[in-house]
């Protein structure tokens, strides 16, 4: 279903934890997968080298409820949420007792290896390895250097949290360079989980207003992108009806 420009994966979140575990499975290279929310609809829309790395996504997973109704409104019967968060829980739980090997990148300084103890708890003992990006430019010999790490590490699946947009370049950039199955951008994920940041409850979650709980937990950080991306995603869904 195409939303604003973007294609998403209209088939349900239960479909894509399947499709993903099987896929991984069969050892394709290099596919991102993006939790595209409405932050990253408006970008694609608005910012070109924004567009071509979201066109360049093998999915793009629906991570917001106000593109699933409008994908209901223009005939979609299967769509649902599928956020970051639940997502890479999900995938981590069903890959547990799978020779699939997970790769943690993001966050600030020791986020990641918290998330790692995370997943132990969960079950899954295959995180080999974890990496804090420092906040700044990476120099191509840097992104070298991440990548060579990843790929001795026998990486399958590679999890980014750093945010909208750069987790988006820092994924397409490392996904020249890497030799993984797929690469996710999960933005807020790793803060959810280790629990730097109170995740919505279920019906406020459901209820598309997300975003003012998450303007309430971190305003200096959130209004802004949020009076910017609710009314261009309603512009921009108006101008396509």
């Amino acid at each position: 279903m195409r939303i604003i420009g973007t294609e998403l994966y209209d088939k349900g979140f239960e479909s894509a934890v399947a499709e993903f575990i099987d896929l991984v499975q069969q050892a394709p290279k290099n596919l991102i997968v993006s939790a595209s929310d409405a932050n990253v609809l408006v970008q694609a829309r608005s910012k070109a080298d924004i567009r071509k790395i979201v066109d360049a996504c093998y999915w793009n997973l629906p991570d917001g409820v106000p593109s699933v109704w409008i994908s209901k409104l223009k005939g979609s019967k299967t769509i649902n949420r599928c956020s970051g968060p639940d997502f890479f829980k999900r995938i981590i739980l069903e890959s547990k007792s799978l020779n699939v090997n997970h790769y943690l990148c993001g966050g600030a300084p020791e986020v990641a290896n918290e998330l790692n103890k995370v997943c132990q708890t969960w079950g899954n003992k295959n995180i080999v390895g974890t990496f804090c990006p420092p906040f700044k430019d990476l120099s191509d010999e840097e992104y070298q250097e991440i990548a060579n790490d990843i790929n001795a590490k026998g990486t399958n699946v590679l999890w980014v949290g750093l945010g909208t947009p750069k987790q988006l370049y820092f994924s397409y950039k490392i996904s020249k360079l890497t030799n993984v199955q797929f690469i996710l951008p999960v933005g807020a994920a790793f803060d959810f989980h280790t629990g730097r940041v109170k995740q919505a409850p279920k019906w406020i979650q459901k209820s598309g207003i997300e975003w003012l709980y998450r303007i309430f937990q971190e305003p200096r950080r959130l209004t802004k992108r949020y009076l910017n991306v609710i009314p261009n995603f309603i512009y921009y869904n108006l101008l396509d009806r």
